[in-house]
């Protein structure tokens, strides 16, 4: 048993949890806003007069520039102090959500997110290196089940919490509601940090040329997995640009990183087996984090017809059931090896999904609750031993770059699952539809029985026979297209399985 002196040393101040829960605060304000407005692009779009192409880059910005930020994150804080780095960067967090709110055009709002995503990108790692840097060994598994909380609950109600404040209120409160959280922070970090001196020599001899092969790298990455099924993938000049500057970035940056001396990203880490690993399994992360978060919404408004507020009512079973089980997890990474755990939360969340191949036009909200619990129970099972599991070898000097590391595979997770998932319903709704219509050939007593029914229905209704028969046939075809795109949406969900499956056993089989 620990000794009373041992106990007494062991405790963590109050001010380092003040600091902690002011991180946290920064990072689920972030992660909030990736999503957030996701419900309201069409009021958004509406207010500065833009097309639909235009408006899908109030997304894109802020996930370019977020996703350059947080390898930046490390760096900074070592150079800048993280006390001052925190309070600045969310200073401007705070100011581009205020001016994104004040947008007169497209072009300043794609601007203004740009600059809340650079800023927001780097309050989510700096957050986890909190958690490692404040809290004792034995706290640890606290400190990461508050982090995974603001990991997985804040995308679950982003795009309900911004549809409420849309209808309620207007789509400018989405920006307004980071100001008196952001406040709050900066007082906590101030309070709850001491200052550190500039270190002016590691801003001087920077990795000028690892910053800008990263920035253009995964910058034009983001682009092409956010625009490129829009664009049509390689059928288009830019797509095809874009990825060839960032694929030689990408190469010359990992070159450079492991010739330096002082990298800005250590990739050495990457040698370690276990941390290897896990980084993996944090893409897979990602992916079925942002991969579910971005279907769910598509399938109940493109099938079910569902508005914003009916989504979210479906979607806070996903986040909702995690506050109960976030508090039980620290304990039982004491009695049950973590790698278990995460096996056992990659499992739920793969039958959370194997749950939806199987929809059906009759599989709506009520029928989508059983997935969104079990995914809401293997959820919390994943985020914090996966982390203790992804840290156990790392020395305290180097949470940093592992942190940044972690984060930026989930990151590119959800950037390769919105991707991987646009491009799949987009070609498997076009085979379904035309296995559907050579199951329906010109002699189909059934096709043609549908169509005198539907014809006879429209005649009822006051139309002419041929406007009836026309009328009749735009119907079947719908019905055809709707039935197509369930199929397709059916595959999603069995390509996550596997994905799910694949980390599972990665986990499970690495070594103790």
């Amino acid at each position: 048993m620990p000794s009373e002196l041992e106990l007494e040393s062991s405790k963590v101040p109050m001010r380092n949890w003040i600091a902690l829960f002011g991180g946290l605060i920064g990072a689920f304000m972030a992660i909030l806003d990736i999503q957030i407005t996701n419900s309201s692009l069409k009021d958004i779009q509406g207010a500065l007069s833009a097309t639909l192409d235009e408006s899908s880059w109030i997304s894109t910005s802020y996930l370019v520039a977020e996703m350059i930020a947080i390898p930046l994150s490390g760096w900074l804080s070592k150079s800048l102090g993280k006390r001052r780095y925190i309070t600045w960067t969310t200073v401007i967090f705070t100011l581009s959500s205020l001016l994104c709110s004040f947008s007169w055009n497209m072009t300043s709002m794609i601007v203004f997110r740009a600059m809340q995503g650079f800023s927001g990108g780097a309050l989510i790692p700096l957050a986890f290196s909190l958690v490692v840097q404040l809290l004792p060994i034995h706290k640890r598994a606290v400190g990461m089940a508050l982090f995974g909380i603001t990991a997985t609950f804040a995308p679950s109600i982003g795009p309900t919490f911004g549809g409420w404040l849309t209808e309620n209120l207007s789509w400018h409160y989405i920006f307004y509601i980071n100001i008196p959280p952001a406040l709050l922070m900066i007082a906590m970090i101030r309070y709850g940090l001491d200052d550190e001196k500039l270190d002016l020599n590691l801003l001087k001899k920077a990795d000028w040329f690892g910053i800008t092969t990263m920035a253009m790298g995964l910058g034009c990455l983001e682009v092409v997995l956010e625009e490129g099924n829009r664009e049509e993938w390689f059928s288009s000049s830019l797509i095809v640009t874009l990825s060839i500057i960032s694929t030689v970035s990408l190469v010359y940056f990992v070159i450079n990183e492991l010739q330096h001396k002082k990298p800005l990203v250590n990739l050495r880490l990457l040698a370690n087996t276990q941390f290897a690993m896990a980084c993996t399994a944090y893409l897979i992360l990602g992916m079925a984090l942002l991969g579910s978060i971005y279907v769910l919404p598509l399938y109940l408004t493109q099938i079910q017809h569902y508005n914003a507020m009916e989504i979210g009512q479906v979607l806070m079973w996903m986040g909702l059931p995690q506050l109960l089980i976030f508090p039980l997890v620290p304990k039982l990474t004491q009695v049950i090896k973590p790698k278990y755990l995460v096996t056992f939360g990659f499992v739920m969340f793969g039958f959370s999904c194997y749950v939806n191949t199987h929809m059906s036009v009759d599989f709506g909200g009520q029928q989508l609750i059983l997935s969104m619990v079990l995914r809401a129970v293997g959820s919390p099972f994943i985020m914090v031993p996966l982390s203790l599991v992804a840290m156990k070898n790392i020395k305290k000097i180097d949470t940093p770059d592992a942190s940044t590391l972690t984060n930026v595979m989930r990151n590119l997770g959800g950037a390769f699952s919105i991707a991987i998932i646009a491009t799949l319903l987009d070609n498997k709704t076009r085979e379904h539809l035309g296995h559907i219509r050579e199951s329906i050939t010109s002699v189909s007593q059934t096709g043609w029985q549908t169509l005198h029914q539907q014809q006879a229905f429209f005649m009822q209704s006051g139309s002419d026979a041929a406007t009836a028969m026309q009328q009749a046939q735009a119907s079947l075809l719908a019905t055809m297209q709707r039935d197509a795109a369930i199929m397709a949406y059916n595959d999603v969900f069995l390509v996550m399985t596997g994905f799910l499956a694949l980390a599972a056993l990665l986990i499970l089989a690495m070594r103790d």
